[in-house]
């Protein structure tokens, strides 16, 4: 007797079937065996099934029981697995089963007493399980908004193996969830937290609305209390609204972390990521003995915010390198190596000097040149040359704090915001790998960001006198293209060369002399 039913798993945000063979045939003692290339989890599943099966009313068949997990040479993880499993040992002893459940995938953990427990990356699946043309898909109940988001595909929410049975054999009725995503877009895509909230700080607020006009990385340095990370948490509100494909792909990458809560369906807010600096390279890229999204990857499309960035593992930061230019990261392993997309906005806030109180009017600073040049110099060059924006954050004064009138609200930065989006939308329209300004490479800066006579002395004159170095020049220009963005200009003028100028402070000799 043998059955064969579809099932899937994960590798990487992406999902492939798996094609759960069982066959039993007669012995003269029990045997239950899993092969495949099974890890633990699906090993023990046996234990699980047997138990589920039992307890829901159905016999085990004391006989020799092979359960193979096709393609065998591509190692299977989680427990996924346990509800195709046990539907096949039920079903190689049913004909008519078998001949149901040929056209659908199954996916779910099998509690002992038969209920179906969620499982991680139900969306990929899902998305997989389309792609076979498939009748539909049966798992837990709790995924089952989460799958339903993909349109032209059935997803059928099951509590427990018993309903899964009874619906095969036709014995009750269970219509497939549907999931209005327009109305879930319209009613969760609202953040908590706005711009209007911060008093003063309008020259922030206008560094951080430039930054999120070209997609810029960001440093913000100033003394404890000057609201760096108050404002950092607020960068997602002014964002431009997540489109339904980057929505798809940020809710796959949570739900291979198992990070979605349960019956959701899908992320309609950019990601707001903020790791402790006691982080290690592992977690923050992504790995790990089995493999799962590293915090780059949680933000993708998103922020990735690191505060008090000295105090970050020098090795954990300069893994940042590589994925801020390729925006995405390979995990490699012995046996296996998976590529998670990473593309991301990093905002990171430092103090000044170790004791944070540098350039603070109100304090006195304690410590010598020698420790705020350690402190500082703790960021390599190469990271500092991926951050285009550098921002001095002042302490906000008692007259600015007790003003009652609210600032501007976070609605009205993004709407300029996603008009320079737009912009630029159109002028990289024929380039596959630039999207925003923070995208430009050597040639498209030459062809974009031209300049005049006296935009060119302006720059001279800042280079020579201010002691920029020369990894400044280039982002000053693609900061300056996204100034004149906002200012919906198709030349770059001076006093956009001006304002970029002013977003260059670790360039300057006050600070890295």
């Amino acid at each position: 007797m043998l059955s064969t039913i579809l099932s899937c798993t994960t590798y990487g945000i992406n999902a492939y079937i798996v094609k759960v063979e069982t066959h039993i045939e007669s012995a003269s003692f029990g045997y239950f065996n899993i092969v495949g290339l099974p890890d633990t989890s699906v090993k023990e599943s046996k234990d699980r099934v047997v138990s589920a099966i039992k307890n829901c009313g159905f016999s085990l068949p004391i006989r020799r029981i092979v359960v193979n997990l096709a393609p065998a040479d591509i190692k299977k993880e989680g427990s996924g697995f346990d509800l195709p499993i046990a539907l096949g040992i039920i079903a190689a002893q049913n004909e008519e089963l078998l001949e149901r459940i040929k056209d659908y995938v199954f996916v779910g953990e099998l509690s002992l007493d038969g209920k179906l427990r969620p499982v991680k990356g139900a969306l990929s699946m899902a998305i997989e399980a389309k792609n076979q043309n498939v009748k539909g898909i049966i798992l837990p109940i709790s995924n089952a908004r989460e799958a339903g988001i993909v349109k032209g595909l059935n997803v059928y929410p099951m509590e427990n193996f018993n309903n899964v049975i009874d619906f095969l054999n036709n014995q009750i009725n269970i219509s497939p969830i549907e999931i209005n995503v327009e109305e879930i877009f319209k009613s969760d895509s609202k953040y908590n937290l706005d711009f209007a909230d911060v008093k003063g700080q309008e020259n922030v607020k206008r560094s951080l609305e430039v930054a999120a006009a070209g997609a810029h990385n960001v440093i913000m340095i100033g003394p404890p209390g000057s609201g760096k990370t108050m404002l950092a948490k607020r960068i997602p509100s002014i964002l431009p609204p997540l489109t339904f494909e980057e929505a798809i792909e940020t809710t796959k990458i949570h739900s291979i972390a198992g990070l979605l809560p349960h019956n959701s369906t899908v992320l309609t807010t950019r990601p707001f990521r903020s790791p402790h600096h006691t982080i290690s390279d592992a977690a923050l890229v992504g790995g790990g003995q089995v493999p799962r999204p590293g915090e780059i990857s949680l933000a993708h499309f998103g922020v990735l915010f690191l505060d008090e960035l000295p105090e970050f593992a020098r090795n954990v930061l300069e893994v940042l390198r590589q994925p801020l230019e390729d925006s995405h990261v390979t995990v490699s392993r012995s046996k296996l190596s998976i590529d998670y997309p990473a593309n991301f906005m990093l905002v990171c806030a430092m103090n000044p000097c170790p004791c944070g109180n540098y350039g603070n009017p109100n304090q006195e600073c304690t410590c010598t040149n020698q420790q705020i040049q350690k402190y500082i110099s703790k960021i390599s060059g190469p990271l500092m040359d991926r951050i285009d924006i550098h921002i001095e954050v002042a302490s906000v004064k008692y007259k600015e704090l007790s003003d009652k009138r609210h600032g501007e609200p976070s609605s009205m930065i993004r709407e300029r915001v996603i008009k320079a989006r737009e912009i630029q939308r159109k002028r990289f329209e024929n380039y596959k790998s630039v999207f925003t300004n923070a995208d430009m490479q050597s040639k498209e800066i030459r062809e974009f960001c031209k300049l005049d006579d006296k935009c060119e002395i302006l720059l001279n004159n800042a280079m020579t006198k201010l002691g920029l170095s020369a990894r400044a020049y280039s982002r000053i220009l693609k900061v300056s293209r996204t100034i004149a963005d906002l200012d919906s200009s198709d030349n770059i003028r001076a006093d956009h060369i001006s304002e970029a100028i002013q977003y260059r402070s670790l360039d300057k000799n006050i600070w890295l002399s």
